[in-house]
């Protein structure tokens, strides 16, 4: 076990979403994704596009709650039903204590692949789909595609992969002075880096635009990149 920033201790291949990491989440992801805040803020805004009365919005990997927080705050006048997956038990409790004043939220804990999606206007995936094995991915943005309403939205950010391995080395490069500006040691950058071997699986830009387009999504836009992060919106 070896520490990996904020007090979080993570095995060799085995970073989990589990025990102390719950509670230092929301810090230690703020310092450890560029823009972490902005992309929430920017997918608020980018909501009031698609939500109206009687909207269902799915948030996969809804972690501890933030974002649906602020979702459901702006969205306060509409009777929109926001449905959180999470996979990691500790993570639905504190989400379900974070949202405990919401009467129209709920939290269910499974993989999202078990679940029988309802029609909806909007499915997030912050920095979720990642973490999932690559050879589902493919079948789960095919389900997110089926289950939107038309016209409905998908927005997922990833961690991207460069394009080659010239353009892979300077992310990696720039991502780790990040990471060092942000108080992060040299010793918790690579023990956190060798803890995801396996666990993250980042695809290139190009990579998840062929999940998207081989869904059925046409209309796909780019709507924030920095470094080796990127947002995509993609409408039925």
């Amino acid at each position: 076990m070896k520490h990996t920033g904020d007090n979080i201790m993570a095995e060799n291949a085995n970073w989990k979403f589990s025990g102390d990491t719950v509670h230092k989440f929301d810090e230690h992801i703020q310092r450890s994704v560029p823009l972490y805040e902005e992309g929430h803020d920017l997918i608020v805004k980018v909501g009031d596009f698609f939500l109206h009365n009687d909207s269902v919005v799915y948030d996969i990997g809804i972690s501890t709650g933030t974002l649906a927080q602020k979702i459901l705050q702006r969205n306060r006048s509409k009777t929109i039903e926001y449905i959180g997956v999470e996979i990691e038990e500790d993570m639905c409790a504190k989400a379900r204590q974070n949202l405990q004043e919401h009467k129209n939220v709920s939290v269910i804990c499974d993989d999202i692949m078990n679940l029988d999606l309802k029609k909806a206007d909007l499915i997030i995936a912050y920095y979720s789909i990642q973490f999932m094995h690559p050879k589902i991915r493919q079948q789960l943005i095919d389900k997110i595609y089926e289950s939107l309403n038309w016209g409905g939205a998908f927005i997922m950010f990833e961690k991207v992969r460069g394009s080659d391995a010239r353009f892979q080395d300077i992310l990696s490069s720039l991502y780790a002075d990040f990471k060092r500006d942000n108080g992060f040691s040299v010793e918790e950058i690579f023990a956190k880096s060798q803890s995801l071997k396996g666990v993250l699986e980042p695809f290139s830009v190009q990579g998840n635009l062929d999940l998207l387009r081989r869904a059925g999504f046409v209309d796909i836009e780019s709507i924030m990149k920095y470094i080796c992060f990127e947002g995509f919106l993609a409408i039925k």
